[in-house]
């Protein structure tokens, strides 16, 4: 099931094309919670892998950052057999992923940097039914998006309902509508929430794996050019005071 859903997952472009008026929602992204970040790539491990590369980012920075130690992160995330200081690859030849999609699905490495947390997190969570597309599904934020919703294991199958108001007195439908799963996924639609905005924190850690340390840096250089600056203004009032 895991190699099925995984080799359906994002068909090339998706997280560089079409737009939508659609409101994103915040994922609260949070880069120093750990076990946001592990979990996140764990589903990705399995559920974007088959078909989607991170050619700029290795296992080892990988497990290092997020705090797994490196011979379980060899047994519960690499699944082909890679060294650890390997970079993290599609196992997915990319002559097949032409024929099957029309050109290889694109690298996820930075995917978070060319869109937007906001985004990724809100384009997971609304697909729904739409009998009239290839995959049989729709998406809000990418409207005749050209992929299946493989985590609908996770989710559920999700609909879409309309909202009705009255309009010269009968009811008609609206555009402003809801999504909604009827329960039959693994997860609770809080669950699953939980489970995207994990995914999209691991995707906004690989966009830039320094950050933290670069802002941690940043910090101290700041206070470093304000005591300086502090000492600097001391010293010449004190220069001044003994020319009087």
């Amino acid at each position: 099931m895991r190699k099925w859903i995984a080799l359906l997952l994002l068909v090339p472009g998706i997280s560089f094309a079409a737009g939508s008026n659609h409101p994103l929602d915040d994922p609260n992204i949070d880069l120093t919670d750990k076990a946001s970040l592990q979990n996140g790539a764990k589903i990705f491990m399995n559920y974007c892998l088959g078909c989607h590369q991170m050619q700029y980012q290795r296992y080892q920075r990988t497990f290092n950052d997020l705090g797994i130690p490196e011979d379980l992160g060899q047994q519960y995330l690499q699944f082909t057999g890679e060294k650890v200081s390997d970079y993290i690859t599609t196992p997915m030849p990319a002559e097949d992923a032409a024929t099957w999609f029309g050109a290889p699905p694109p690298d996820l490495t930075l995917v978070a940097r060319v869109r937007s947390p906001e985004w990724i997190y809100t384009y997971l969570r609304t697909f729904y039914v739409d009998e009239s597309k290839t995959f049989g599904v729709n998406n809000l934020v990418f409207p005749n998006v050209g992929m299946p919703h493989v985590l609908e294991p996770l989710q559920g199958t999700p609909t879409k309902v309309y909202r009705e108001k009255m309009v010269d007195g009968s009811m008609q439908k609206t555009e402003v509508f809801d999504i909604v799963t009827p329960g039959n996924g693994k997860l609770s639609d809080d669950e699953y929430d939980e489970a995207i905005r994990d995914l999209v924190n691991f995707l906004e850690y690989t966009g830039e794996p320094t950050r933290l340390k670069s802002e941690s840096i940043g910090k101290k250089v700041l206070v470093f050019i304000l005591i300086f600056f502090v000492l600097a203004y001391l010293l010449k009032k004190e220069y001044w005071r003994g020319l009087k």
